[in-house]
C-alpha cells in the first residue's frame, strides 16, 4: 500500500527535513527574494553616517531607506520560520512579529524619552494600515472585479475589536477635559506634569486591552480559526527555509533594525528642522510608510488575486495588532522604566482615529469591497497627510 499524505512515513520525513539546517540555500533564498532588499545597502551606509557624525538630513535618509528591506526581510523569515512551526504557533509568530518594525522604532524612541513620537508612529501605522493599505487593496481589486466579496463575520468581529481599542484611546482624553476644563493638548505631558489619575487609568486600561487582545488572538487562532482562513486554492504551501536559519535570520535582522531604529529616532528632531516640515508629520506620516512597505505591496497583490480574507487579515488586523497590542504593551514596559506614556493622544489626533474607524466599520458592514470604497478610504488619508503637512 503506498503511502499517503498522513501516514506516518512521510510526517517522519517532513520533520526530519525540518530539523535539517540548510543554511546557505535558506540565507539565498531569503537575500535574493525581492528586488526591495537592493536597498540593503543603505544599511551599512546608514551605520557610517552614524559614527562619522553626518548631518542630520543624512543619517534620517540613509536610515529610513535602511529599514525598508529590513522590514521586508523580517516579514520573509517570520513567515519562512511559522510554515514549520504549525498553522497555531505560526499565526501567533506572525501575529508577534507582524509589526516588529513598528516596535522597534517606538522602543527606541521611548529609550530616548520622545513620548510623543511613539504615540504618534503608533498611530500612524494604525491609520496606514486602515486607509492606504485597505484603500489601495480595494482600489486595486477594482481593476480585475466589478464587485469583491470577503467573510463577513471574521471582517465585523475584527472591525469590533478596533472600535474597541479606538474607544479606550478616547476615554483618557475624556477623562483630561473633564479633571482640567481644558480641551487642548500640552504638547510634551512630561514637562506639564502628567496627572496621577491619568496615568492610572492609562495603565489599568492597557492591561485591560491587551488581556483582550490576547482573548482576541485564541478566538482567531483557535476556537474560531475557521471565521479567518481563506479559501482553500488547492496549493499546499512548501517553505523555502528550514526552521533554525529562518531563527537565526530572524535574530539577526532584528538586532540590526534596532540600531537602524535608534539612529532614525536620533534624527529626527534636527531633520524637522533643516526640511521645515512638522515633526508629527514625520511621525504619523513618513515613519509607518517605511514600517508597512511590505505590507502595502502584499496586500495590494493579494487584492489583485481576489484574495480579500488575507487583504482584511493583512490591514485591519495589523491595526489591531497595534492599537489593541503594541500600543497598551508599550504603556506597561513605559511603567518600571518611570516614563509617562499615557494612552492620552492629542484631541485632533483622537478625532482622526475615531473617523478612520468609523469609515472603515461602515465599509466593512457588507461583506463586498469596490473600487469606490477604495477611494473613500484613500481620499480620507490624503486630507489627514495634508492636515499634518500644514500642522
Amino acid at each position: 500500500m503506498p503511502p499517503t499524505e498522513s501516514s506516518p512515513l512521510l510526517t517522519s520525513e517532513r520533520q526530519s527535513s525540518a530539523r535539517r539546517i540548510h543554511f546557505f540555500s535558506s540565507s539565498k533564498h531569503l537575500v535574493f527574494g525581492s528586488w526591495l532588499n537592493l536597498l540593503i545597502v543603505a544599511v551599512p551606509l546608514c551605520i557610517v553616517a552614524d559614527v562619522l557624525k553626518w548631518p542630520a538630513a543624512a543619517r534620517f535618509s540613509t536610515s529610513f531607506l535602511a529599514i525598508v528591506p529590513l522590514a521586508k526581510l523580517l516579514g520573509d523569515a517570520t513567515e519562512q520560520l511559522s510554515m514549520e512551526c504549525g498553522q497555531t504557533l505560526g499565526g501567533l509568530l506572525n501575529a508577534t512579529f507582524g509589526n516588529a518594525v513598528e516596535l522597534i522604532v517606538a522602543i527606541a524612541a521611548l529609550l530616548q524619552n520622545e513620548l510623543r513620537l511613539v504615540q504618534t508612529s503608533l498611530l500612524g501605522s494604525v491609520l496606514s494600515n486602515l486607509l492606504l493599505v485597505l484603500g489601495m487593496s480595494f482600489f486595486a481589486s477594482g481593476f480585475y472585479y466589478h464587485e469583491s466579496t470577503f467573510q463577513m463575520t471574521a471582517a465585523q468581529a475584527s472591525s469590533s475589536l478596533m472600535t474597541l481599542a479606538c474607544i479606550t484611546l478616547i476615554l483618557p482624553a475624556a477623562y483630561h477635559a473633564s479633571e482640567t476644563g481644558n480641551l487642548s493638548f500640552v504638547e510634551d505631558s512630561t514637562e506639564s506634569g502628567t496627572s496621577h489619575g491619568l496615568l492610572i487609568l492609562s495603565r489599568g486600561t492597557a492591561i485591560i486591552l491587551l488581556l483582550t487582545y490576547i482573548g482576541y488572538l485564541i478566538f482567531q487562532l483557535r476556537t474560531h480559526s475557521q471565521l479567518f482562513e481563506a479559501e482553500d486554492s488547492g496549493e499546499e504551501e512548501t517553505p523555502a527555509m528550514d526552521m533554525w536559519s529562518a531563527g537565526i535570520w530572524l535574530l539577526i535582522i532584528t538586532v540590526i533594525t534596532a540600531f537602524c531604529a535608534d539612529i532614525l529616532v536620533g534624527s529626527i528632531d534636527e531633520t524637522a528642522q533643516a526640511w521645515h516640515i512638522p515633526k508629527r508629520f514625520i511621525g504619523l506620516i513618513l515613519l509607518p510608510l517605511v514600517g508597512n512597505a511590505a505590507e502595502h505591496v502584499t496586500s495590494v497583490w493579494m487584492a489583485t488575486k481576489n484574495k480579500m480574507e488575507l487583504v482584511i487579515g493583512v490591514s485591519v488586523g495589523s491595526s489591531i495588532q497595534i492599537a489593541a497590542g503594541m500600543i497598551p504593551l508599550l504603556v506597561i514596559i513605559a511603567w518600571p522604566l518611570n516614563k509617562e506614556l499615557t494612552l492620552f493622544f492629542a484631541n485632533f489626533e483622537t478625532i482622526v482615529l475615531f473617523v478612520s474607524v468609523m469609515l472603515v466599520n461602515l465599509l466593512l458592514q457588507d461583506g463586498r469591497s469596490n473600487y469606490m470604497e477604495g477611494m473613500m478610504l484613500l481620499s480620507l488619508y490624503g486630507v489627514i497627510a495634508l492636515s499634518y503637512v500644514v500642522s
